[in-house]
């Protein structure tokens, strides 16, 4: 009985989250590993490279991280980049960097249109973002998409650090155990858990969508 009773105030605590937390690259745009993955194909070599040393790269990784927190500047960004790429043999231009990598970026007009519905639908709603170079952002009302926006160079913190999330849902006027935060990487879920927030692990809208529209009163 008593392991019946949790199980009811699980649901209940799922079925209670009425705010939604969302990612920009790889969720209201399409996947920005694909994006990176397809500028490596153009240096020749291995299409992976950008991604590996962002990801394995200690200089290539704090670089990305200062610029996320907004320590560093997008020039200064793409010149050290640069530099990694050329280091593992792709010779690269500084100049426009960011703007190459994410040119195979395209926003997901399905997942407006979620947001739309969520929003239509009453419920709070935050784009918590890591920055990254210039332009990202451009071709989207931010703020017609969230109530909120949170974006990681301008309060110093970036994704999966506990404190952006608490940020956005101070800022959204909810407790963290009201909110579920959509995003395609699963280390930014795990943050959020940290304190309390449910994750949404995005692949695409329609499966998104199913599994926000019980909870949160839209269509499926």
């Amino acid at each position: 009985m008593e392991r019946e009773n949790e199980s009811e105030k699980e649901k209940g605590e799922v079925k209670g989250r009425t705010a939604v937390l969302v990612d920009f690259g790889g969720v209201i745009t399409s996947s920005v590993l694909r994006a990176f993955t397809d500028f490596g194909a153009l240096l020749g070599g291995d299409p992976r490279l950008p991604l590996d040393l962002l990801a394995r790269d200690e200089p290539s990784r704090r670089l990305l991280a200062d610029h996320e927190c907004g320590r560093v500047d997008a020039r200064a960004f793409e010149r050290g980049f640069a530099e990694r790429l050329r280091a593992h043999g792709a010779d690269v231009p500084a100049e426009g960097l960011t703007a190459r990598m994410q040119a195979g970026m395209s926003i997901d007009q399905e997942m407006l249109a979620l947001l739309g519905d969520l929003r239509a639908a009453g419920r709070p709603l935050a784009l918590v973002s890591n920055s990254f170079g210039t332009g990202t952002y451009d071709g989207v009302d931010l703020a017609a998409v969230a109530d909120v926006v949170v974006i990681s160079s301008e309060v110093g913190i970036r994704k999966p650090s506990r404190r952006i999330y608490a940020i956005a849902c101070e800022r959204l006027g909810v407790a963290p155990e009201e909110a579920v935060m959509i995003d395609d990487l699963r280390q930014n879920l795990d943050g959020a858990a940290r304190i309390g927030i449910e994750g949404v692990l995005h692949t695409s809208a329609a499966d998104t969508r199913r599994q926000l529209a019980d909870r949160f009163g839209i269509t499926a």
